[in-house]
This record gives structure tokens, sequence and C-alpha cells, in this order.
């Protein structure tokens, strides 16, 4: 929520003072200001005296109400409450109901005296729509008015909403005087994400893993499977053998399961791809990342998103991976906003994103890559060996141009990943990430599962 205050107006609003105010006329007030002039100077050159209080009467009235409206339009107060803050990226044909976010504006009036009619505009980018504007009657002393808009964007990104402008009035229609708010909010548009099919892992279950590992929650040094009993155990963990065995009452130790982690790779070198806008390859592998990570995340995996210019988010943590707990969720929402304004790198290549990989307990790793050369796909290869196990959605970018014989091309990078042991399906214009996800939990790897020591807990491939 963003709110301004009284008196919290643009450096813009402060400078110029009643200079400023005066070019605030409008149409009746500088009719009447000319107008009363004239028959001042026409009263002095005639002489008449009841003439001269006319013209001086419809000369000040426009002053008049030029000065108490300066002085007032401090009293009004904005604020304004956007709902939600996060969307995901609409379609061009059919909006959904939650790609589209309600901006809710409340004017009140904190002065003793009404106000004329209010004007309020609010700032927005042209990818949100048009700027909205609404007109407000006279608002009384301590009254308020709430109106509302939408916004939506066929577009991720982060867009500023405001700052908010009021123009007021007087009850005369003399003047009429821009003011404007200090804050703004920000929409964040994310990129549309779709359900996923759940497909079982070979060796999980539940989302953690029949081979996933199992980390011992240890009370102290002396902590020994089985230990001895304190108050407090559960007496549903006395482990009978040991307690005969040593003469005192046993308990077992108490064991916690580690998530299976998942990492989810996007490329987004800009060699990789080729056009813009939403029906774009680009959109299409962000997008497709999105919607891997909210579904890894829903199946109960620890999840982080990694690009190939070797960022990875979020960045701390247990890990690096995000997991369920609230602060997980926080760095889920995290990775979402980087989606939302992520675009290309410098095109550097694979390498950085390699060396994150540094060991082969990384789990499970779901890329999305562009168009892979001879070398990037070589990276690619080494990459798979780092993973518990591999798929890849490539996206070439002469298929997606349409070029004569660029199948025949891309299926030999696939070849060349699949002999690595990554489950790579090719991407074409059209495809939905959905089937594809069937595809690729269809096809199984020919190489063998990671072991199923170390930190990861993933054990197998698609199956």
């Amino acid at each position: 929520m963003a709110a301004g205050e009284p008196g919290a107006v643009e450096d813009g609003d402060r400078k110029g003072g009643l200079r400023a105010a005066l070019g605030g006329l409008t149409t009746r007030g500088r009719s009447f200001l000319a107008a009363g002039l004239a028959a001042a100077a026409c009263a002095y050159v005639l002489g008449q005296s009841d003439l001269l209080r006319v013209g001086l009467l419809l000369a000040v009235l426009p002053l008049v109400c030029v000065t108490v409206l300066y002085r007032t339009r401090y009293r009004v107060t904005g604020t304004r409450r956007l709902s939600p803050s996060r969307v995901p990226a609409g379609a061009q044909a059919r909006v959904p109901a939650g790609a589209q976010a309600r901006v809710h504006l409340r004017m009140e009036n904190v002065s003793r005296l009404p106000t004329g009619l209010l004007m309020l505009q609010d700032r927005v980018p042209y990818v949100l729509g048009p700027r909205p504007r609404f007109v407000l009657d006279r608002v009384e002393a301590a009254g308020r008015r709430e109106v509302s808009y939408r916004v939506r964007s066929d577009l991720r990104g982060r867009y500023p909403l405001g700052p908010l402008q009021l123009r007021l009035g007087d009850p005369f229609g003399m003047c009429e005087l821009t003011r404007s708010f200090s804050a703004y909010d920000t929409l964040v548009v994310i990129p549309r994400t779709v359900p996923l099919p759940a497909l079982r892992l070979a060796g999980e279950a539940s989302g953690y893993g029949d081979g996933r590992q199992r980390s011992l929650a240890l009370a102290g040094e002396d902590d020994i499977i089985p230990r001895g009993y304190r108050h407090g155990d559960d007496l549903r963990r006395v482990h009978w053998r040991s307690t005969a065995r040593h003469g005192e009452l046993m308990v077992r130790r108490e064991e916690q399961p580690q998530r299976a982690r998942c990492t989810v790779l996007l490329d987004t070198r800009q060699i990789g791809y080729e056009g813009a806008g939403p029906d774009s390859a680009f959109e299409w592998a962000v997008s497709g990342a999105a919607s891997a990570l909210v579904h890894m995340l829903e199946r109960g995996f620890a999840v982080r998103l990694l690009t190939d210019d070797g960022n990875a988010v979020p960045g701390e943590g247990t890990g690096g991976f995000a997991g369920t707990t609230q602060e997980s969720a926080d760095s889920a929402g995290l990775m979402l906003d980087t989606l939302a304004v992520v675009g290309h790198s410098d095109g550097g290549g694979l390498s950085r994103a390699h060396d994150v990989l540094r060991g082969g307990n990384e789990g499970l790793l779901i890329a999305f890559f562009g168009d892979l050369d001879e070398e990037q796909a070589a990276v690619a290869a080494r990459m798979r060996q780092r993973a518990g196990a591999g798929v890849a959605f490539v996206l070439d970018s002469a298929v997606w141009a349409g070029e004569a014989g660029a199948a025949g091309r891309a299926e030999e990078r696939l070849r060349r990943l699949r002999e690595s042991g990554w489950t790579a399906v090719p991407v074409e214009p059209g495809d939905e990430l959905p089937d594809l996800w069937q595809v690729a939990g269809g096809m199984r790897s020919d190489t063998p599962s990671a072991p199923s020591g170390g930190a990861t807990g993933f054990a197998g491939g698609w199956s």
C-alpha cells in the first residue's frame, strides 16, 4: 500500500507560488478578469464610479478564488491500495480474472470547508491501459470518496503506478489547480504459469523421493543411536532391545527427511533466441521456467532458479534452495519476481551456470535452452554430469524462424544431449508445456541415476 500524505506534493507544485497558481485560471476565470479590467478602465475614462465597482468585483472574484484555492489545496489527502501487487501476464484474446489487479483510490477532505469539483488522475504506463480519470463531486468537510480501476498487462515486468494527480476547482469554476502526490505503488507482472501433470519421478514419493536422505536431529554431542531416555521423550520411541542390553530406557534417535532438490535453469542468451513479444521463443522459455518451479514447489521439492550468467535465486538460505517454509515461500516469490524482469544476458555462454553446479549432488535439473551451437551443446552435456537427473526443453531459433532444414540440425543437438544423459525434448512454435511435460515423463534417460549419498535426496530419472 502506498499513501499520499497531506502536503506530500512534488517540488514542481511548490515553485512559482501564486504566479503559478494564476496559470490555473479557467476560461471563465480569465473572462471575468478581463471583463473586470475592461470595465474598470472604461469607468476611469468615463468617470462612472458604479461601473468601477462592478469592474473591481469582476476582477477581484477570480483572484480571490485563486488565493483561497492555493492556500487550501494541501488539505486533501489521497491513498492508493493495490490488490494484488503481483499478477500473471494475461493472454491478449482472453484475460483471466487472476491476471488483473484492482487499484483502489481514496480521497479525503481533511479541511473544514467543502471542496469544489475534483478531477482525479493516476499515472500508469501505457502497457497497462489508458490513464484512468475520475470526476468527483463536491466533497464535504471530513468527507471521503473512493474509486477504483483495473490494470492488466500482456507483458511481464515491474510497472510503477503513480504519482496520483488531483485537479482542484473552486465552487465558482474560476480556477483549477493540479496537485501531485509523491507516493506510488509497483505492480509486478510475473510470467504466465500453466498447471503441469503430476508425473512420478523414479524413486520419488510425495515429493521427497524414496531415495531421500534422512538427517538426524541432534540433541547434543552425546546423542548416539540409540540414546538414553530424557524427560519429555515420547515413550513410543523406546528401543526395547537396547533397553534390555543397557539396563536403562533407551530411545530411538529422531529422524527428519531432507527435501529433494531441483534446479530450474533458464538460458537467457540473446543469441539463442530470435524475435520478441509475448509469442516469442524467449517468452515461452521464461513462462516454462516459471511453471516448472511452481510445479516442483507444489510437489514438495526444494527449488532454485539458475540463469546462464550464473545468478542463482534464492542466493542464501538452505543451500540456496527454496522449500515450503514461510521464508522459502518468500524466496519463491523472489524467483517469480526475478523472472518478471529477466532479460537477455551478455551472451557469455553457459559456462558460468556450469560452474555453479559444482558437485554431482544438485538433484533434478530442468533446463530451458535456446539455440545451442557445438560449444554450448558440449557445456550443456557436461552440466548433466553434475545433476541427479536432467530434463531439457530446447527451443532452436532456426526452427522457430521456420528455416528449411532446421529440424535436422536441431535433432543432431538433441541426440548429443540425450547421449550425455539428458531427457531432451524439442519445442516448436505452438507447443504447450503440459503436453511436452507428458512427453518428457514418458522418456527414460539412459544415464544411471545419481548415487544415493550426498545432500540431494534425489535418485533416479523420469518414468
